[in-house]
């Protein structure tokens, strides 16, 4: 593991991470600065960027604003940068209760499935130029099923199906396309189950090493 993610391994590489001011997205950000990539961490909450950006210890991420629901704005996003070699699709939202509705489900959907195929496809280009690779944020989720958020099921099963699908389009031209499934981690997207000590017991308890993940897990380092 070192050897394989040794100092400096992304150095003159450019990252762009989606949904990457808290959780798993922001984890992988910092994970990719910490091997010397140039990382572009994009959110859509003022506050947490203005946050981020004041943060010291997270200085090599460049933060910026990203409305990955928009075409238009992921174009322009994507038009202004030089180069990429590293796109992480890892914006995504959950509204427990409330995907029933349309509203809700088709704005699930919209962030969590359709944002990762309009950023690739923006970024196609550079990364073929880079020989690069995309990498999706699924989920256990993509694989089960929790009756709370049928939205979040059905947008990460999407995901599992768009990863595939990108990967024979894309692969020819040298990028690779792939996904992470993760687990029950401990972010503010799952906080409600963590902090309730008899529902973050059950969950633990059924996984393998007995413990909730963290998103660092996720990042090798």
């Amino acid at each position: 593991m070192e050897q394989a993610f040794r100092a400096g391994l992304f150095e003159g590489r450019t990252v762009l991470v989606s949904g990457a001011t808290s959780g798993i997205g922001l984890a992988i950000a910092s994970g990719f600065a910490a091997l010397s990539a140039r990382v572009i961490a994009t959110g859509s909450s003022d506050a947490k960027l203005a946050s981020l950006r004041a943060d010291r210890t997270l200085e090599g991420i460049r933060f910026e604003k990203l409305d990955v629901r928009s075409p238009g704005d992921i174009v322009d996003f994507v038009a202004q940068l030089d180069e990429l070699d590293v796109l992480v699709n890892a914006a995504g939202v959950a509204r427990p209760a409330d995907e029933y509705t349309d509203a809700v489900f088709q704005e699930v959907l919209d962030v969590n499935l359709s944002a990762a195929m309009r950023l690739s496809m923006a970024a196609r280009d550079r990364l073929e130029s880079r020989r690069g690779a995309i990498i999706n944020i699924a989920s256990m989720l993509s694989f089960m099923a929790d009756a709370d958020v049928p939205a979040y099921c059905a947008s990460k099963s999407g995901i599992v199906g768009l990863t595939r699908a990108l990967a024979h389009a894309f692969g020819p031209a040298g990028v690779r396309v792939n996904a992470v499934a993760p687990g029950y981690h401990r972010t503010d997207m799952t906080k409600a189950l963590w902090q309730d000590p008899a529902k973050a017991d059950k969950i633990a308890a059924r996984s393998a090493l007995k413990r909730w993940g963290e998103a660092e897990d996720l990042v090798a380092r």
